[in-house]
C-alpha cells in the first residue's frame, strides 16, 4: 500500500501543497511543436505521495456530487478518471480516438490549441440520464472535454462536471465549457 502525505505533513515542511504539485510538473518548450509549452506530468505519477495526494485532492473538490459515471478521454485522462472512478465505485468509460473501441460507435470531431482530431465512444456507454463526470489531465483550449461532454449528451448523460488535474486559464478553456462546473486542482494563469 501506497504511503498518503497529508496536508498536515506539508505544512510542517513549509510548503504550499498546490506549488508543490505544480513544482513536480516538467514544462517542455516546443512540444509536439514550436510554440506550445507542454506540462509533463509523468514526473508527478513518477512519486506517489504527490500523486496520491492530487487525486485526494480531485475526490475532495468532488464532495457531496452526485456522479454515476466518470467517462475520459484517452490517453492521460484515464489515469486520473479510472482512478477517481474505481475510489467513488461507480463505472469508468473510455472515450478513445476514432478506430480504438471494438463495438459500435458514434463520433465528435474536435479542434485542439494545435490540432484536429476526433474521439469516439461506444454507443451504449451512457444510459439516458446517468450523471456523468468528464476527466482529463489538462484544460486548455477546452476543445477535447467539449468533444467528451458532446458525446456523452448525444448518448442521453448528464454532464455534471468536468475535472482536470491542471488548467492553463491564459487558454481560456472554460469559456468552451460555460454550463458546466469546471475544477482543476493545479492552474497556470
Amino acid at each position: 500500500m501506497q504511503e498518503k502525505i497529508s496536508h498536515e505533513e506539508i505544512k510542517e515542511l513549509g510548503h504550499d501543497l498546490k506549488d508543490d504539485l505544480k513544482s513536480i510538473i516538467r514544462e517542455i518548450p516546443d512540444f509536439p511543436k514550436k510554440g506550445i509549452l507542454f506540462r509533463d506530468i509523468t514526473p508527478l505519477l513518477r512519486h506517489p505521495k504527490y500523486f496520491n495526494h492530487a487525486i485526494e485532492m480531485m475526490l475532495k473538490a468532488l464532495h457531496g456530487k452526485k456522479i454515476d459515471v466518470v467517462a475520459s478521454a484517452e490517453s492521460r485522462g484515464f489515469i486520473f478518471g479510472s482512478i477517481l472512478a474505481h475510489r467513488l465505485g461507480i463505472a469508468f468509460v473510455p472515450i478513445r480516438k476514432p478506430g480504438k473501441l471494438p463495438h459500435k460507435t458514434i463520433r465528435q470531431d474536435f479542434a485542439t490549441e494545435y490540432s484536429t482530431d476526433a474521439f469516439e465512444i461506444h454507443e451504449d456507454a451512457i444510459k439516458k440520464g446517468e450523471k456523468v463526470l468528464i476527466v482529463d489531465d489538462l484544460l486548455a483550449t477546452g476543445g477535447t472535454a467539449k468533444a467528451a461532454a458532446d458525446l456523452v449528451k448525444r448518448l442521453g448523460g448528464n454532464v455534471v462536471g468536468c475535472m482536470f488535474l491542471i488548467e492553463l486559464a491564459e487558454l481560456k478553456g472554460r469559456e468552451m465549457l460555460k454550463g458546466y462546473d469546471v475544477y482543476s486542482i493545479i492552474r497556470y494563469d
